[in-house]
């Protein structure tokens, strides 16, 4: 049964949700159509572009992204609390990079005078537009619409472009946002597309290296002009961005390349002796972790996280029962012991 986003986004229980969208009667996002030989490799730096000018916007910070050849995914953060500290000035003008607004709008951005009662007016539209800077729901709207219109502009059709609405996870702790961020990073090396995490093109983990790479070559100059911004690790904090991901990169890079080498058949790979630090860290049982992060989407549907997370989420909601419960149990064996 489809449950309303209400029910499944709230920042109360976890500001980090992982979501998916997927194009619909088998069209193609990116990549090459193997029955037509047409690519539409080009859409993806559109993507990129669009995810830059929405992390600029939002209060949404974006953990890792996989841009795949019919679908996406996205693991994010939400921070209402960054939107509430905005000017009603710097609302108005992060809005307005993406929608126009009305004259009254415009009057104002020209520094006009207005009425009393026009004041009052741009002080609520101000209110409503801070909320939705905050709200997941908007953000994929905000990053949908403008891609599909290209797509179908491009292709020369009408319609719906992508296969309802999106489908989000919310990841109620560290343990279920390293796994979603794990299995997204991954997602290029499980299709068979990409042999290394390096080679895994437009990624998340792949930017992140080569922003490395950047650093160490241009004497800490960071950044790329059309790469969205990526929340930062432990210890990498930028005063334009907080750090919020609970680990340490080269841990979580690690991580990648070692489940990587395990999840693809054509790699030579061995199990490690030393269980990786992370999956120390948080109680996940190594022997659980490769068939969950290369089965998340049908271990768990809605919800990801340990059993009493899980089970506290469902008697919040007053469920009786929410799935990946079962698999709760198997990952996270270890922090039981």
């Amino acid at each position: 049964m489809t449950r309303p986003r209400s029910s499944l986004v709230s920042v109360s229980d976890t500001p980090y949700y992982h979501c998916i969208c997927r194009c619909v009667r088998r069209a193609w996002l990116c990549g090459e159509d193997a029955l037509t030989g047409k690519s539409f490799e080009h859409r993806k730096p559109w993507m990129l572009e669009r995810l830059k000018l929405l992390t600029d916007t939002f209060a949404i910070d974006l953990c890792a992204y996989a841009l795949m050849s019919n679908h996406y995914h996205l693991v994010v953060r939400l921070d209402p609390h960054r939107a509430q500290s905005w000017s009603r000035q710097e609302v108005i003008e992060r809005w307005t990079r993406l929608f126009k607004g009305p004259a009254l709008i415009q009057r104002t951005l020209k520094g006009e005078s207005l009425e009393p009662y026009e004041t009052r007016l741009v002080d609520v539209l101000t209110q409503v537009w801070r909320s939705r800077l905050s709200d997941l729901s908007w953000f994929m709207r905000c990053f949908n619409e403008p891609i599909a219109r290209q797509a179908n502009q491009e292709d020369d059709c009408k319609g719906r472009f992508w296969e309802g609405r999106f489908k989000s996870q919310a990841l109620l702790d560290e343990g279920a946002l390293l796994t979603a961020m794990v299995y997204v990073d991954l997602n290029p090396v499980r299709a068979g597309i990409a042999e290394t995490v390096l080679e895994a093109d437009f990624t998340s983990a792949q930017q992140r290296l080569f922003e490395i790479a950047r650093r160490s070559s241009s004497h800490g100059k960071t950044g790329s002009a059309e790469k969205p911004r990526l929340l930062s690790f432990a210890g990498m904090a930028r005063q334009d961005r907080p750090t919020d991901l609970p680990f340490n990169l080269k841990d979580y890079l690690d991580l990648v390349d070692s489940s990587g080498r395990l999840a693809h058949a054509g790699k030579r790979g061995v199990i490690l002796e030393t269980q990786p630090r992370l999956l120390t860290t948080l109680g996940i049982d190594p022997d659980e972790w490769l068939p969950t992060v290369t089965q998340m989407q049908q271990r768990f549907e809605l919800f990801i996280g340990a059993p009493h997370r899980l089970r506290q989420l469902a008697e919040s909601r007053g469920w009786r029962w929410v799935r990946g419960l079962s698999a709760a149990r198997k990952l996270y064996a270890r922090a039981n012991e």
